[in-house]
Parts: structure tokens; sequence; C-alpha cells
């Protein structure tokens, strides 16, 4: 790595003898820019995407393709974040607590738990399993291939 990196090192404690845990963070963001405010912020932020990572691959399915094409790949994307935004949309909403939970849902995992084991999405999944024909006709009404 060339140039110059700010280098800011974060503990659990107030000096490395009682720490448990160290990360060490560099940036190349100038020196005035990477405040201690700014690092905990920007690094604050990144726990989200490990969070989103971590319920799309192990929930839904994205490390599961066996694709060789890059077409059948990016479908395979495009559903995952699909699925993945409308449970988190039904979670956020309270959609999925009014209509079904017995208790509230607190994680992303309870709620896609939830979504999925309710006997109407499967008839209608197997319906459309059942009777691609028919979905294909009506994607087709709007100019689309359903293939």
């Amino acid at each position: 790595m060339s140039g110059q990196r700010t280098v800011a090192i974060v503990m659990n404690a107030k000096n490395v003898e009682e720490a448990t845990e160290i990360d060490y963070l560099m940036t190349n963001a100038t020196a005035e820019k990477a405040t201690a405010e700014w690092i905990v912020t920007t690094y604050s932020q990144r726990n989200w995407i490990e969070v989103f990572y971590r319920n799309i691959k192990g929930w839904l399915g994205l490390k599961e393709y066996q694709i060789r094409v890059k077409k059948s790949i990016e479908r395979h994307w495009i559903l995952v974040f699909c699925a993945y935004t409308f449970i988190l949309w039904h979670w956020l909403t309270g959609g999925l607590a009014r209509q079904w939970a017995s208790r509230p849902l607190k994680t992303f995992v309870e709620a896609q738990e939830k979504l999925f084991a309710q006997p109407f999405l499967v008839e209608k999944v197997s319906w459309l399993g059942n009777n691609v024909d028919v979905f294909a006709a009506h994607k087709a009404s709007f100019g689309l291939i359903w293939a």
C-alpha cells in the first residue's frame, strides 16, 4: 500500500494489558478527517453490512447456487435480494406480527421463519410450480417473457 494511512486501535479496555479484544483499523482518510468520532461512526456502519451478508448467506441461500452462466447468477442474486427486501419490509412494518405472530418478531431470522412457515405461501408456490404456463401468459400480457 502506498501513501499515508491513518491507523486507529480500538480496544475494550483502558490499556492493552486489560484488553480482551483489540481491533486495528486503517484508512486512507486524512488525519484531520479521521477523528475518533468519524472512526466510530464509519466502523459502526460496517456491522450492518456484516448482518446483511450473514442473513442472505445463512438464511436465504446466497451461497447455495451452483450456476455457471452469468445471467443465471444474476437472477439468483436478484431473487435473494428481493426475498431479503420482502422479509425486511414485513418485519419493519409489523406486517408479519400483525397477521401471524403470537409474539413479537425481534430478528430477521424470526421474521423469515414465520413468513416461510405460513401454509398460504406454500400453497401459492406450489400452485405456481404446477401452473407455470398461466404465470407466463400473465407476464406476457405485460410484454415480459418468463423463461
